[in-house]
């Protein structure tokens, strides 16, 4: 079975790779003039079938996607489904971590609780469609720490940890990561689909 990864994200990518083992990954970029559909959804779980569909539509494989982001608890729940482009539609990580910082410039440490949630989808060629989340719970820092990562890694520090996600190591975040959570059941639902073409 191959699976089309439905990003272009190369840390999504590298972290999908990582946990997804026993199928053959390709990416969509590998596909030319595949689709990148606009992220119309209002929830996760709807962003996800919009992009897992469109990718298996134009390969006739199997594909997988991700919608995931941050829920600031101070902000109600912001920036959600709008984490990408928090700041903009052509804004960078940088961009993002610093509209978030301003927003939160007034809210106690101890008020800083976040998550971040991950919805994975899955679309074969027929149609049928099998959907997964995942949520790590933590908080949000006043400034960035650490290298690694994306997004909003240098801000988050998961519940039980110091260290933001830029600063643990790829191993140890792949554990605990919503994407893991989220992956670790899509995996379970892969392994059981022996007739899904590809």
């Amino acid at each position: 079975m191959t699976i089309v990864l439905a990003t272009r994200n190369p840390g999504k990518i590298s972290e999908i790779e990582a946990l997804l083992t026993g199928v053959r990954v390709a990416t969509a970029a590998s596909f030319p003039g595949c689709p990148e559909p606009e992220e119309s959804g209002r929830t996760f779980e709807e962003n996800a079938l919009i992009k897992a569909r469109a990718v298996a539509g134009f390969t006739g494989k199997t594909a997988l996607a991700d919608d995931s982001g941050l829920e600031v608890d101070a902000l109600g729940g912001a920036p959600g489904v709008h984490s990408a482009r928090y700041a903009g539609a052509t804004a960078s990580d940088r961009d993002n971590m610093h509209r978030l910082l301003e927003a939160l410039a007034g809210v106690a440490d101890g008020d800083r609780t976040a998550r971040f949630r991950c919805v994975m989808a899955v679309v074969a060629p027929d149609g049928r469609t099998w959907t997964s989340d995942g949520v790590c719970e933590g908080r949000i820092l006043r400034e960035p720490r650490g290298e690694s990562g994306f997004g909003y890694d240098p801000l988050f520090v998961p519940a039980g940890y110091e260290s933001t996600f830029a600063e643990l190591d790829a191993r140890t975040k792949n554990r605990i990561s919503h994407r893991a959570m989220a992956l670790r059941r899509i995996a379970e639902i892969l392994g059981d689909l022996k007739d899904i073409p590809g």
